[in-house]
């Protein structure tokens, strides 16, 4: 069984060669590492040309938006062109924990929707607490572009990514006991479009939760999710892992 973790943070893992040899023993053969910020975005683009069955993101998430300036911007944009780098992201918004004033959180989504559509890339998306302006702003400024939701947290906006065609990207928290309504859309969102990600170090799936999350066991969300589904883990696995390579554009050998 094969697997892909489409969103983690492998610099923040202190193992990193450690952690992705175990992810590969476990069938999980690739794995795509983000950015947040110049420094990771620099690091994710790093660990993608030096360990196997690894991609990376760049982009500035909204904890960070105060930080995308020109020059952080024009380096994204250098990075973004080299061939392991498989998306612009994380970005998006979060009102939750309102790291960064909400102006600049709104700018530097709408910066990097462009960035994403000037590379040809794909956009991953993290929304807290922001859902009706985010799905707003999609509408209005990213028709066109492939968009990812990571770490999915829009239950009552199932169908209407469902006919926009965004991706929808599962983590560990779908497994809590109190996210029935996480659990109803992993069961909903179109086939085609489904995902499955640990956000490792965080968000461990049960039974594990509360620990220090691993590439690994995204293979426990991912029997979370066969099971809502109603489907064999091995067909999950398949069908994940086949649209995570359509959208991010993965060999299908490292």
């Amino acid at each position: 069984m094969t697997l892909v973790d489409s969103h983690c943070h492998l610099e923040m893992i202190a193992d990193t060669a450690g952690v992705v040899a175990e992810a590969r023993a476990a069938g999980v053969t690739q794995i795509v590492t983000i950015g947040i910020d110049r420094e990771t975005s620099r690091r994710a683009v790093e660990l993608s040309e030096s360990l196997p069955g690894v991609y990376g993101t760049v982009g500035v998430h909204p904890h960070e938006a105060h930080t995308l300036d020109d020059a952080a911007l024009e380096e994204l944009e250098q990075l973004a062109a080299r061939p392991r780098v498989v998306a612009v992201g994380e970005v998006g918004l979060d009102y939750y924990r309102d790291l960064s004033p909400r102006d600049a959180q709104r700018h530097a989504f709408s910066t990097q929707i462009e960035l994403a559509r000037r590379t040809g890339l794909p956009l991953v998306v993290h929304v807290r607490e922001a859902g009706e302006e985010a799905m707003a702003q999609l509408a209005a400024e990213a028709e066109g572009l492939t968009v990812v939701m990571h770490c999915y947290s829009l239950p009552e906006y199932v169908d209407e990514c469902n006919e926009r065609g965004y991706y929808a990207s599962f983590a560990g928290n779908v497994t809590y006991k109190n996210a029935a309504g996480l659990r109803e859309a992993a069961a909903r969102i179109r086939a085609d479009r489904l995902l499955v990600e640990t956000d490792a170090p965080f968000l461990a799936p049960v039974p594990n939760r509360g620990a220090s999350n691993v590439p690994a066991w995204v293979a426990l969300t991912a029997a979370l999710v066969a099971d809502v589904r109603g489907v064999p883990a091995d067909e999950l696995a398949a069908l994940t892992t086949a649209n995570a390579r359509r959208v991010f554009g993965l060999a299908e050998a490292g």
